[in-house]
């Protein structure tokens, strides 16, 4: 059997995203989101919950890209001298790896966001992260220790296979990180599991992140493996906008088309697959 969870990330980001989310969601495949407590949209997306409850819901963890939910001052090793987060993994994980991050601050950090979205009343299915920082050595332990804290029973594991691309075209850095990437969520794994969280057994969307357009969620869907398999998505209403306050250059309108077309739902339907969320992995 077949079994898959679309789960789209950044909800809480802003509010364009949060609506092109809810749009995939009553309209089309996306079964999951991640919010993001520190999202300068988070108390939207924590309204539109309310209105939605077959959307599952994890936290999207964020060490990066945000401000951070504690005051600056509780976790001074993660945040610049303006009390923000690094910008991007590689500012972020550079420091980490000189020693400069304190693994405490990082604990106190998770903890409140992790909070922040109990304290809302919203039923946490899982726990993944923005720019996959939770499955860095060490910081995959803490998680841990958040996820067993609060009850949350499951996890991202960001392994996309090594040699699959689904057709879509990238630069060799894109490969090498996600190659890396997926080494850490290997090595990861076992930890997880140990530890008695589930997590899907297989993962889709690193390379195609941000530009998920529907011929790759297709190549996707008519590839995926028998058993439990995530695809990351990064749905929103509104590239121009988003584009000119992110870096990324995501094209969220076109993955928002994606997972609302209907020949990736005959796609699904032709190939036996089974829609699911992490609540059900629970």
């Amino acid at each position: 059997m077949k079994h898959l969870i679309i789960n789209a990330d950044d909800f809480g980001l802003h509010e364009t995203v949060n609506l092109g989310i809810i749009q995939g969601h009553t309209a089309g495949v996306i079964t999951s989101t991640t919010i993001m407590p520190g999202g300068k949209a988070f108390d939207h997306a924590a309204e539109l919950i309310k209105a939605h409850q077959t959307l599952g819901v994890g936290v999207h963890l964020t060490l990066v890209g945000e401000n951070p939910v504690c005051h600056p001052d509780q976790v001074k090793s993660l945040v610049n001298q303006d009390g923000c987060l690094s910008p991007q993994y590689p500012q972020f994980l550079k420091a980490y790896l000189l020693g400069k991050i304190q693994l405490a601050d990082i604990r106190r950090e998770l903890t409140a966001q992790v909070k922040k979205v109990v304290d809302k009343g919203i039923q946490i299915t899982h726990l993944d992260s923005h720019q996959h920082m939770h499955i860095v050595p060490g910081i995959i332990s803490i998680t841990i220790d958040i996820a067993r804290e609060f009850g949350i029973k499951a996890l991202r594991l960001p392994a996309e296979p090594y040699f699959f691309s689904g057709g879509y075209p990238c630069p060799p850095t894109r490969f090498v990180a996600r190659s890396g990437l997926t080494m850490l969520a290997q090595l990861a794994r076992n930890k997880i599991i140990n530890n008695n969280i589930v997590v899907p057994e297989h993962f889709f969307g690193m390379l195609a992140g941000g530009n998920m357009r529907e011929e790759f969620l297709l190549a996707i869907i008519k590839a995926l493996p028998y058993g439990v398999s995530e695809i990351m998505m990064h749905p929103g209403s509104n590239n121009k906008l988003l584009n000119t306050i992110y870096p990324w250059n995501y094209h969220g309108e076109e993955e928002l088309a994606a997972v609302t077309s209907k020949r990736v739902r005959q796609c699904l339907t032709e190939n036996h697959i089974n829609l699911i969320s992490f609540r059900d992995l629970s």
